[in-house]
């Protein structure tokens, strides 16, 4: 039955095979039945050794992730105790393994005597990618098979490995051909028949020997992953324990090792960590899209634009397999782009992440043009010119004449009203926003923009295509921004009124990056580019509400000419060739002089502030977002802003955070801040209602 572990014989060898759809997950109830399994195996004197295996499509996806938030029922079987039993069985165990083995699933693995994989396996150990490290001996018995360097590379990855990188380090024996079970059968009898001593992982001492004489791995190898693992607490806790098999015994490591797993379990950061695993897969789920709902075949794709962004999608259809017709206005502006396309692809190769030949085949893929007529044949076209809707519309237009009746017409806008686009078409209902992010062959968010009357197929076929580039597809409605920008919009309004207000670009950016951002407002501003959001400024400056605080300093900024690191300065300058942002007493002297202008006496502003005042009214704009029905759920939000915008994993996106902070603390600051510093920062009435209940966003259903 599903949810058990059946008993199968082949004769003298016992095969226990979980069952558990779909990851065959070792829940509270799987592990009771593995030890009892095991208990029933050993006392069978007719059976000689035994086979561990799954059943549907994989070995073992791991544990019950969702048995995380939940305590234990009484007397619940304990898995390091269950694989140590598995372990020290006297009769040779073999794991025959297919599909996946991973978390919980590898280490019981690894308990085993021997591992056999079937090809197009997949191996790993990702723990540490849900704040958490392998709690079931996996930090003790990994170092021990493959040695401490390849453990902790594996460990502190968390990624899955091939079958062949597996048998390559050490931890699968074998990568089998033919039928699995029936060698893995084979093997076991094998193994009973000859009397030999059984391999256990945890007895084994020669990696450990040769990793004694060089106790600065564990340094060295910290300092290695030290950008990548800013903030988190895991991947240090994963090299800690390894380390312990070098110093402790191996009952006391293991015991150590369960002691941390159970400490990050309860951890804010797991929990955030969590949830964004299981955030990333609800985005998929469209309540009026249902998942049989028709997607049109995209076999071919069309880009009008070849600069930055242009460039950058024409390399994401073309990195998936997708033959791309690229435009532009003039020979010029084609070939600049394409040769940027070409360093971009180049400097992939120089770093040994792509080879020459399948560099050749993708850019072979891309076809440049100045004819719009060359464009008819694309399934979809994608639009990536400057942000003006004019433009816009007349490049919509065309692409309406020019392009097949079933084509899809997607719009790159960061900003723009995509019904006012869609307006210019004879087909607004296939019509739609595909919202890539800068760099776009990098970037992993698609804020894919339902119109008005953007149909479900179109949706449907926006949200596959955004698999099909590797990409996460999350759906959001029209307004200004949509909801990342809308978002960063309030963020990056507080930072210039702190400006203002007596701080200065490299303490704000400071502090935002402590936080666990990737980089501050005026870095990120310096990198985007600061030409663009004034591009968007001055096109807004007519309707802009006179009686609301405007902040003109990143005006003034651009009006010196300085846009950023493009023309070596921006919010600081840079030396030619670098990227390292040097402080300007410039700016410092053009800011205090726009303080003075508006009559705004300076002072002291400090680092504590500043966390509140950025994030807090960003938390705010998104109830805001929510209430008006623009995202679907708080935890799309949070999609958004962990790929879209680098907010920290391990504090789960900014919703998630804020629930974490408690919504009454936000709103009572929020209140004081809108005493203080007016309109902007007038709390959401959703977030009033939630603090109001002592609820959270996670708790909110439109």
């Amino acid at each position: 039955m599903p949810g058990s572990i059946a008993l199968e014989r082949r004769g003298d060898v016992a095969l226990l095979r979980l069952d558990n759809p779909p990851v065959n997950g070792l829940s509270f109830a799987m592990r009771a039945a593995l030890g009892e399994r095991m208990v029933e195996v050993l006392a069978d004197d007719s059976v000689a050794a035994v086979v561990v295996c799954g059943a549907g499509r994989m070995f073992c996806g791991g544990a019950d992730i969702r048995e995380f938030s939940a305590p234990p029922p009484p007397g619940a079987a304990h898995l390091p105790a269950i694989l140590d039993d598995v372990e020290a069985s006297p009769k040779p165990v073999v794991a025959a393994i297919h599909g996946v083995a991973a978390g919980g699933g590898m280490e019981l693995a690894l308990a085993c005597h021997m591992r056999l994989a079937a090809p197009g396996t997949r191996l790993g150990l990702p723990e540490v990618t849900l704040g958490i490290l392998p709690g079931a001996g996996g930090t003790q018995r990994m170092p021990r098979l493959i040695g401490v360097e390849a453990a902790l590379d594996v460990i502190v990855g968390g990624k899955l490995h091939p079958v062949e990188k597996a048998v390559a380090l050490g931890f699968a024996d074998e990568r089998v051909e033919g039928d699995l079970e029936e060698t893995a059968v084979a093997r076991a009898r094998d193994l009973a028949a000859s009397g030999a001593p059984l391999r256990r992982a945890s007895q084994l001492t020669e990696h450990l020997e040769a990793a004694r004489g060089r106790p600065e791995i564990f340094d060295e190898f910290r300092k290695k992953m030290a950008k990548r693992a800013r903030g988190f607490d895991a991947p240090y806790a994963c090299v800690d324990c390894v380390e312990t098999a070098l110093t402790l015994p191996y009952p006391e490591a293991l015991k150590n090792e369960r002691t941390v797993f159970q400490r990050l379990r309860a951890s804010d950061q797991s929990a955030a960590q969590r949830h964004a695993f299981f955030a990333e897969r609800e985005v998929a789920k469209i309540p009026d899209v249902p998942k049989d709902t028709p997607a049109r075949p995209v076999a071919s794709a069309a880009v009008v634009g070849c600069g930055t962004m242009g460039g950058g999608i024409a390399m994401s259809l073309a990195n998936a397999g997708l033959p791309v017709t690229v435009l532009e206005s003039s020979q010029e502006a084609l070939d600049r782009g394409l040769a940027t396309v070409r360093k971009n692809y180049a400097a992939t190769v120089s770093k040994g992440r792509l080879s020459q030949a399948e560099m050749d085949a993708r850019l072979a893929r891309i076809t440049p043009t100045l004819d719009y007529a060359d464009l008819g044949a694309a399934d979809i076209a994608v639009e990536a010119v400057f942000e003006e809707m004019p433009l816009k519309k007349e490049v919509f237009a065309r692409l309406d004449r020019v392009c097949k009746p079933d084509a899809v017409l997607a719009t790159n806008t960061s900003t723009l009203d995509v019904d006012a686009i869609a307006a210019a078409t004879s087909r607004p209902e296939q019509v739609v926003g595909t919202h890539f992010f800068s760099p776009a062959n990098v970037m992993r968010l698609m804020e894919n923009v339902r119109g008005a009357h953007t149909s479900p197929e179109t949706i449907a076929t926006v949200m596959k295509l955004s698999k099909t580039l590797g990409k996460i597809g999350v759906l959001v409605g029209v307004c200004d921004g949509f909801v990342g920008n809308r978002m960063l919009y309030a963020y990056r309004r507080q930072a210039d009124f702190l400006l203002e207000e007596g701080a200065l670009p490299p303490q704000i950016d400071r502090v935002v990056y402590d936080f666990g951002m990737p980089m501050g407002p005026y870095q990120m501003n310096d990198l985007t580019g600061l030409d663009v959001s004034w591009r968007v400024r001055k096109a807004q400056a007519a309707t802009r509400p006179a009686h609301l605080r405007y902040s003109p300093i990143a005006d003034r900024v651009c009006e010196m000419g300085r846009y950023g690191q493009k023309t070596g300065a921006g919010w600081y300058r840079y030396e030619p060739g670098s990227r390292t942002p040097i402080p300007d007493p410039v700016i410092d002297q053009l800011i205090a002089g726009v303080s003075a202008e508006l009559g705004i006496e300076r002072r002291a502003v400090s680092d504590d502030e500043i966390v509140p005042r950025l994030f807090y009214p960003l938390v705010n704009e998104g109830a805001k977002i929510l209430d008006e029905g623009l995202a679907l759920r708080a935890s799309d939000i949070d999609v958004i802003w962990m790929h879209g915008y680098g907010f920290p994993r391990y504090r789960g996106g900014p919703m998630f955070w804020a629930d974490l902070v408690g919504l009454r603390t936000i709103y009572d600051t929020m209140s004081r801040l809108h005493d203080e510093h007016g309109e902007w920062l007038e709390p959401a009435p959703l977030l009033k209602r939630l603090a109001d209940q002592g609820k959270g966003f996670a708790d909110w259903a439109k």
